[in-house]
């Protein structure tokens, strides 16, 4: 979009996956490039025990893959509306809690837009998931406050939200030739939001837009939960998941679910976790499974292997088949999977995001025919079986494709500009 001057304000995508930060200036491109000339910061920070010191982005991934001492944090704002956020973790003998991570993490995207912009900002527009705590308003204006707070304490003097999903139909309307009824699906790393919206080139303009919001609506399911549920499906069974014990039960599953949770993968790290392992390691008729785990634990693999199932995921979006090459734990070890088993193991949590689509509808009292346009956006909107899921709702619903990281931040940025100048 072509503006006069630079907007005073920015507009930050803080993504659970991936962060962009947008801004509308003359004769530019309207996100900043935040990691050498790419405009995604991956959602990560490294903690470099050796030198002491935190990294960001894809320089982060690099340096825990090379195998230096340290402990990674990926999918941080799944931290929002979690009991963690209250909580804190030891890092290099020092208690730091949570929300001060969170600050670390939005005071380097800050830093880099600052440094690119050759300017500060003061004012911001925020991205934020339509629910970050599905059921619990409570819990759900805790988690929109605790980012307040962040953003304050990083020196922004005015900070407001718009739905992520509002956003990206923003960017969307800005290339339309005529009025659409659209459904917005912004499938990312931890929430899926849905907006149907009213949108024009007549309306671009215009300030208040709520007449033209028909109705929103999501829920906490994204990118991180379809990884999590291949992991347990496909890759945790090598681990000893579903171990039989002698007493006829069945091995507890909250080490393997950690470990399919991005952000809990440090739990089975702690010595405790590390006792009541070994403490039924001899309780269990086959321990094959428990001392691969074992191995896993020693090497504080969790975040490689996690990396290894998001790997395979997107795989799957285009073949049937991907395989997982696990002789970093044993030799000949593997993990075989397949896009059946994927979609089987995904399919409760799509049919609640297909549910959320079908209150949204109701909600907004417009039938599954009168939606002119089905819009994708987010890392997670590519998967075969939730698209194809969603389009077969929606028989007259033209596909179109969104920019997968960027449309959310662009939008933020025309928001931004319209509230701040």
């Amino acid at each position: 979009m072509n503006t006069a001057l630079p907007a005073r304000a920015c507009g930050i995508d803080f993504g659970t996956s991936n962060s962009t930060v947008g801004w509308l200036r003359p004769d530019a491109e309207s996100l900043i490039a935040l990691e050498d000339d790419k405009i995604t910061l991956p959602s990560v920070v490294f903690f470099n025990f050796e030198e002491r010191r935190p990294v960001y982005g894809r320089l982060a991934l690099h340096e825990y893959l090379e195998g230096y001492e340290g402990r990674l944090m990926r999918s941080l704002k799944s931290l929002l509306g979690s009991k963690l956020l209250k909580s804190e973790t030891t890092l290099l003998g020092s208690a730091l809690p949570f929300t001060e991570i969170l600050g670390l993490f939005l005071g380097e995207l800050k830093k880099r837009a600052e440094a690119v912009a050759g300017r500060p900002f003061e004012e911001a527009v925020l991205g934020r998931p339509v629910f970050f705590v599905d059921d619990d308003p409570v819990a759900d204006r805790e988690a929109e406050d605790t980012l307040v707070g962040v953003a304050r304490k990083l020196g922004f003097k005015e900070v407001s939200f718009q739905y992520e999903p509002i956003a990206a139909a923003f960017d969307y309307e800005s290339i339309i030739q005529r009025e659409e009824r659209v459904l917005i699906v912004d499938i990312g790393g931890g929430t899926s939001d849905f907006s149907l919206v009213r949108l024009s080139p007549e309306r671009r303009q215009v300030a208040d837009r709520q007449s033209d919001i028909l109705a929103t609506g999501g829920v906490h399911i994204g990118g991180t939960d379809f990884d999590k549920q291949l992991s347990l499906q496909g890759v945790m069974p090598l681990f000893g998941y579903g171990s039989r014990m002698k007493s006829e039960a069945l091995m507890p599953t909250s080490f393997h679910l950690n470990l399919a949770t991005w952000h809990m993968i440090n739990a089975v790290y702690a010595q405790k976790s590390q006792l009541a392992l070994k403490s039924m390691r001899y309780d269990i008729v086959d321990p094959t499974g428990i001392d691969r785990l074992f191995k896993l634990i020693e090497q504080r693999a969790g975040h490689w292997l996690a990396m290894q199932v998001e790997d395979a995921k997107i795989a799957l979006t285009d073949s049937d088949r991907q395989r997982i090459d696990l002789t970093r734990i044993e030799d000949g070890l593997a993990a075989e999977l397949s896009r059946d088993l994927f979609e089987a193991s995904i399919e409760p949590l799509l049919e609640r995001v297909r549910a959320s689509v079908s209150q949204l509808l109701a909600n907004a009292s417009v039938t599954a025919e009168q939606v002119d346009t089905l819009f994708f956006t987010g890392g997670s909107s590519g998967i075969p079986a939730l698209r194809q899921g969603i389009a077969a709702m929606l028989p007259n619903a033209r596909p179109v494709e969104g920019d997968t990281f960027g449309s959310i931040g662009s939008g933020l940025a025309i928001e931004a500009k319209k509230r701040y100048g």
